[in-house]
């Protein structure tokens, strides 16, 4: 590739781990952003987590104040930025709202999704924020970099949540072909060996979510974080009836809402609505990507980071052994 034609964030230079947290509907809230970031990974967090909206105030503040006197601490080993996901959907009637307490109190990386719009990567741009856009396909991608986006998030098949259905192999080659800025993979990560193999598929960063619902910290249920652990590839499902969106889902967890997972009808996309009535969805019918097979117990989120951490040296070893 030649000279870079998209500047790199100075704040994704360097980062202690190449990893970034996925944002988890419900299930991400500041106890484990700031595990994540203190162990050495990029922590997130969905805005619409925080409810009522004015709580998002007071867990940007936590957030902050906490990562700082982590730094102070430990100056040696410093944690890693965190990064707020918005939904820019115009279904999200909190965007101008949240995205104001973010510019208050700085957020360091702003993930935007289900939409790119100018204004939220200029307010991000107003006091230094870089923004982060998920993409499901390479037509998506140029809309995101034309629209002022700093970086891809490209989620391939097999991510949890709203999944695409791209392989990540021909996903990551069509957006390298014009675009050599920052660039993370979602799509079924949950092992070191699949940190490594997104970079050398010329990814930046892995973006991980589901190994992350059984943790600790993780604001889920003991039953949602065992079927995490206990399932595998074979247990998803992916389907549009929950949100209007196509998105991965555990198939437990559909039988358990009294429906057959093999007869899921369609849903209308119109139907999409995250404010509203299909937050009972992520509630009862769980989302989940392909990657849990490589989950097998419940643990901090900091013993998980340190898992894919020795995995990903393992598996470099290995590669320059051979």
């Amino acid at each position: 590739m030649n000279a870079p034609r998209f500047p790199f964030p100075a704040i994704l230079k360097g980062l202690p781990l190449p990893i970034i947290g996925a944002p988890l509907f419900i299930i991400s809230t500041p106890a484990l952003v700031i595990a994540q970031c203190k162990a050495g990974a990029v922590g997130s967090m969905p805005a619409l987590n925080a409810r009522p909206a004015s709580q998002l105030d007071d867990w940007l503040a936590e957030i902050t104040e906490a990562l700082a006197a982590h730094d102070a601490a430990n100056p040696q080993q410093p944690a890693a930025p965190f990064a707020i996901n918005q939904i820019v959907h115009k279904s999200n009637d909190r965007l101008e709202h949240d995205m104001a307490l973010c510019v208050k109190h700085k957020v360091p990386i702003i993930i935007t999704s289900l939409g790119a719009r100018t204004e939220i990567n200029d307010a991000a741009h107003s006091y230094g924020g870089v923004v982060l856009h998920d993409v499901i396909n390479n037509g998506f991608a140029h809309k995101a970099i034309e629209k002022g986006a700093d970086g891809l998030i490209a989620v391939a098949a097999g991510a949890g949540g709203h999944a695409g259905v791209k392989s990540p192999f021909a996903l990551i080659e069509e957006i390298r072909e014009w675009f050599d800025g920052p660039l993370a993979l979602s799509g079924a990560i949950a092992t070191g060996d699949a940190v490594l193999a997104a970079q050398a598929m010329g990814a930046d960063f892995a973006y991980i979510g589901s190994a992350f619902i059984a943790t600790d910290e993780a604001r889920a249920s003991d039953a949602y974080k065992q079927m995490i652990v206990d399932s595998s590839s074979d247990d998803i499902v992916y389907s549009n009836l929950f949100t209007g969106v196509h998105g991965n889902y555990l198939k437990g967890s559909i039988q358990n809402a009294g429906l057959d997972p093999s007869a899921l009808p369609v849903s209308d996309a119109t139907a999409m609505n995250f404010g509203g009535e299909s937050i009972k969805a992520w509630k009862d019918i769980w989302g989940s990507g392909q990657g849990i097979g490589a989950v097998r117990q419940v643990v901090p989120a900091r013993a998980l980071i340190a898992r894919l951490m020795a995995e990903y040296e393992q598996a470099l070893i290995r590669l320059t052994a051979r």
